[in-house]
């Protein structure tokens, strides 16, 4: 019975820790880490009643019972493995081709395990009992476990490189590191549970490292797991034409930034400021409906090619993006795509937006304005070169 204690006992830390994220949150398309993270912290609860039951399961010896919770064991298994992973690339929120193979991989192993299991009654390669009722693993069962290894260790790789890049800020690097080191728990204990199938290693992992997302990544991102808190602040952060960020929501992280800037553990960052060309003549010539829609086109060319950046709307015909990470690290080649964007718009006569970017200058740019300042007047230029065009 020792093996099922260490189920409960996990279950009971695990709910204890995330209660908050497992009664009172929402799944949201708002959020969608926050909602990922959500249904991972359900599957690990599940992985845990299934896990103490199969203890007591196996202490019975009888078959039937046993071979049944050995079955939904694995599959508990693969199921926090592939929302584990969703979670994590959501979070990250990169775009890369690293990041889309390890979500393939994560749905490949979950496939391999399930239809394993499903030949298994038939074909014992995943694992089998003998005449007293022993447990004796299959070959499939080293494969499954050993994917799941593999994958860990790239995640915990992929995160390292992506907290040691240029342009994170201290805070964005910490989630990142502690990420690394949970995906490094969870080698550790698959290797482990891996040698040794019949302690309950891989629930010590999964607390472990969950304890750790949760205490450096989650608790210092302070999401609000209250529905009806969180639509409110959500509706006061998002202009209702666009949908994109509002100028509330600016002023609110100009201020998180003038304070990192002030404190001297800013990162990297730029600002690209936008302003709509001709609204006004749109307005008068065509009516405002037409000048909503002039500005709902505007904000999808902005948005689709800053596509990893915040988008702000802080006037009428006035955009901002804040260019951080890989946005930050192509913003020549993302500015350079949006006027040529541009410039076929002025062709066809399309939607014209005038961009001017600037960069943080560490040492020397005391908070966002002076950045903003300097990519206005960049703005302005650009303006002027697309009047003479015209």
């Amino acid at each position: 019975m020792s093996y099922s204690g260490v189920g409960l006992l996990s279950l009971i830390v695990h709910f204890i820790v995330n209660y908050e994220a497992v009664i009172k949150a929402k799944n949201t398309a708002s959020a969608p880490a926050r909602s990922r993270y959500r249904l991972f912290l359900i599957s690990a609860m599940i992985y845990y009643v299934v896990d103490a039951t199969w203890g007591i399961a196996y202490e019975t010896r009888i078959l039937p019972f046993v071979f049944a919770f050995t079955t939904l064991y694995f599959l508990a298994t693969s199921l926090t493995v592939i929302l584990w992973m969703r979670f994590i690339i959501t979070y990250l929120n990169r775009k890369s081709v690293l990041n889309n193979l390890l979500k393939y991989a994560a749905g490949s192993i979950f496939i391999f395990q399930v239809l394993t299991l499903i030949l298994n009654p038939f074909v014992p390669v995943f694992f089998s009992f003998d005449i007293e009722t022993e447990y004796l693993p299959g070959p499939c069962r080293f494969i499954s476990l050993g994917m799941q290894t593999i994958l860990f260790s790239a995640i915990a790789l992929y995160t390292l490189a992506v907290a040691l890049r240029k342009g994170i800020s201290e805070k964005d690097k910490l989630h990142y590191l502690a990420t690394a080191f949970s995906g490094l728990v969870m080698t550790v204990f698959i290797v482990l549970q891996n040698v040794f199938p019949m302690m309950p290693y891989y629930a010590i992992g999964l607390l472990l490292a969950g304890c750790v997302i949760h205490t450096f990544v989650i608790a210092d991102e302070k999401w609000d797991w209250h529905r009806e808190l969180g639509s409110v602040k959500e509706m006061a952060y998002r202009d209702p034409l666009t949908n994109v960020k509002n100028k509330t929501a600016f002023m609110d992280r100009k201020s998180d930034m003038d304070a990192a800037i002030s404190e001297g553990s800013a990162g990297e960052f730029g600002i690209v400021v936008f302003d709509l060309n001709d609204l006004k003549k749109v307005n008068d010539s065509r009516g405002h409906d037409a000048g909503d829609k002039y500005i709902m086109d505007a904000c999808h060319l902005i948005c689709n090619v800053f596509k990893h950046s915040p988008i702000y709307r802080i006037g009428g015909d006035e955009f901002v993006a804040l260019l951080e990470g890989d946005d930050y690290a192509d913003r020549e080649e993302l500015v350079k795509l949006f006027e040529e964007e541009i410039d076929k718009n002025v062709l066809s006569g399309g939607v014209v937006i005038s961009e001017g970017l600037d960069i943080f200058a560490s040492g020397s740019d005391d908070d966002l304005d002076s950045v903003f300042a300097r990519a206005d007047r960049k703005m302005y230029d650009r303006k002027k070169v697309l009047k003479s065009r015209k």
